[in-house]
């Protein structure tokens, strides 16, 4: 099976307030950078992917590996991958490294997102400009 194909990398600067009490990022904020860096490729993708037909993309399901902790100050890297399209969904496979040496890992895994009409809540077709983004 080939490699999932990267489709971004989205470099993320960590902030004083990410941390928590034990003074390391908080394992809630890692899904923000991950969020953060989806939301960044979709708008260079397409202008319009949370507006265009009607169709929005949900998170359907996530899977997270905690490798090690981040701590402040510091720069991180969110590299996005694809790999899986579907009809209606496709799988992102995600790795936050370290913005100075990248084979510093500090989490991997996937998440799966489905684009759905709101006002059904059914699935429609993957808009045309994310699959030619990883195609």
């Amino acid at each position: 099976m080939p490699a999932p194909r990267k489709v971004a990398e989205i470099t993320i600067a960590l902030r004083w307030g990410d941390q928590d009490a034990f003074n390391h990022v908080n394992n809630a904020v890692y899904l923000r950078y991950l969020e953060e860096a989806r939301v960044r490729w979709l708008a260079d993708v397409a202008q319009d992917w949370d507006r265009g037909d009607g169709s929005k993309p949900i998170m359907a399901a996530v899977q997270a590996n905690y490798r090690r902790p981040l701590t402040w100050p510091g720069e991180i890297v969110v590299q996005l991958f694809c790999e899986k399209l579907g009809n209606s969904s496709l799988t992102i496979g995600h790795r936050i490294v370290d913005a100075a040496d990248k084979s510093v890992l500090y989490m991997d895994g996937n998440v799966v997102m489905v684009w759905i009409d709101p006002a059904t809540g059914k699935s429609t077709p993957l808009p045309e400009a994310i699959r030619a983004a990883c195609a």
